[in-house]
C-alpha cells in the first residue's frame, strides 16, 4: 500500500495519543476514517481535528475487550464506507504489580484489552480487508514485547502475545498472497496518557517501590511525540515492514536482548532495585529536612 488516498482506515483507541495522530495524518492524505474508542469525548475531539480535510468520518464507542462490539463495529464500517483497507489495533492499557500481588481480575483485564482486543480487531476485519484486495493490519505491541521487566508481568505477557500472534499472522498472509499484509509495532516511550491511567498495585512496596512514584517515573520516560510515532507507523505500512521499533529505547532494548538473552534480566533487576533504594533515600532525606 503505497498511498492512503481514497482508502478506509479503522482505528481503535482513536480518541487520544497515537490513535488520534494516526487519524490526523491519514486524513491529511485523503483517507476515510472509522474511529473507535471507549471515550466519546475523545472521539469528538479527534473528529474536530480531521474536519478540515473533508473526508468521510464515522465514529463508534467500542470496548475492544468485547468481541460482539468489535464485530458490530467492523460490519458498520463496511456498511457506511463500502469497504475497509486498514485496521490499526492500537487501544491498550498499562499496569504495575508483582506476580504474587496481582489479582486474577487485573490480569484478565489487561489481557482482555491488550491481547484479545488485538485478536478481535484482526479476526473481525481480516475477511473485510481481503474483500478490498488491498489491506493491512497494524498491531501495536511495545518495547515490553521485546524484553521483560520487574512489575510488568501482565503487560509483558500481553505485548509478547501480540508480537507472537502478529508475526505468525504475517507469515500466513505472505503464503496466501491475497493482497493483505501486517506489521507489528514496538513503540518505546510515547507521550500519551497510558502512564497516568495505569493501574498500580501496592504490591510494588514488597520490592521497595512506591506505586505513585512509579507512575511519575514512568510518565517521565514518555518522550516521543505521538505524531512522530504515527508518522513512522504509516511509513512502515508503505514499505510493508514486518515490524517497527519506535525510539532509541526500543532499539537499545532489542539489541540488549539479542546480545544478552539471559543477562539482560539481571541488569533490569539490579537497576530497578537501585532506583527503589535511591527513591527511598531521597524520601527519607526530604522527611528529615521537613521535620
Amino acid at each position: 500500500m503505497k498511498n492512503f488516498k481514497g482508502k478506509v482506515a479503522a482505528i481503535t483507541g482513536a480518541g487520544s495519543g497515537i490513535g488520534q495522530q494516526l487519524a490526523v495524518l491519514l486524513a491529511k492524505e485523503g483517507c476515510n476514517l472509522s474511529l473507535s474508542d471507549v471515550s466519546e469525548a475523545g472521539l469528538a475531539a479527534t473528529v474536530e481535528l480531521v474536519k478540515p480535510f473533508k473526508i468521510n468520518v464515522t465514529t463508534q464507542k467500542v470496548d475492544v475487550s468485547d468481541q460482539a462490539q468489535v464485530a458490530a463495529w467492523a460490519k458498520e464500517t463496511v456498511a457506511k464506507h463500502g469497504q475497509v483497507n486498514l485496521i490499526f489495533n492500537n487501544a491498550g492499557v498499562a499496569m504495575g504489580s508483582t506476580v504474587e500481588g496481582m489479582s486474577y481480575k487485573d490480569l484478565e483485564w489487561m489481557m482482555d484489552i491488550n491481547f484479545w482486543g488485538v485478536v478481535y480487531g484482526t479476526k473481525e476485519f481480516l475477511p473485510l480487508l481481503k474483500q478490498s484486495g488491498d489491506g493491512h493490519i497494524i498491531n501495536i505491541s511495545s518495547l515490553f514485547g521485546l524484553t521483560a521487566q520487574p512489575t510488568q508481568s501482565a503487560y509483558n505477557a500481553s505485548k509478547f502475545a501480540v508480537r507472537g500472534f502478529t508475526e505468525s499472522l504475517r507469515q500466513e498472509l505472505d503464503m496466501q498472497k491475497l493482497g493483505v499484509s501486517s506489521t507489528c509495532v514496538h513503540p518505546g516511550g510515547i507521550r500519551t496518557n497510558i502512564a497516568k491511567s495505569a493501574r498500580m498495585s501496592d504490591s510494588l512496596s514488597t520490592l521497595g517501590m512506591n506505586a505513585q512514584k512509579s507512575i511519575k517515573d514512568f510518565d517521565k520516560m514518555l518522550r516521543i511525540l505521538p505524531e512522530e510515532a504515527a508518522r513512522q507507523i504509516l511509513n512502515a505500512v508503505r514499505h510493508n515492514q514486518r515490524r517497527l521499533l519506535i525510539g532509541n529505547d526500543a532499539k537499545i532494548l532489542d539489541l540488549m536482548q539479542r546480545i544478552m538473552p539471559q543477562g539482560y534480566q539481571k541488569v533490569f533487576g539490579t537497576v530497578t532495585k537501585l532506583q527503589a533504594r535511591l527513591s527511598a533515600s531521597k524520601k527519607a532525606k526530604a522527611k528529615k529536612l521537613s521535620s
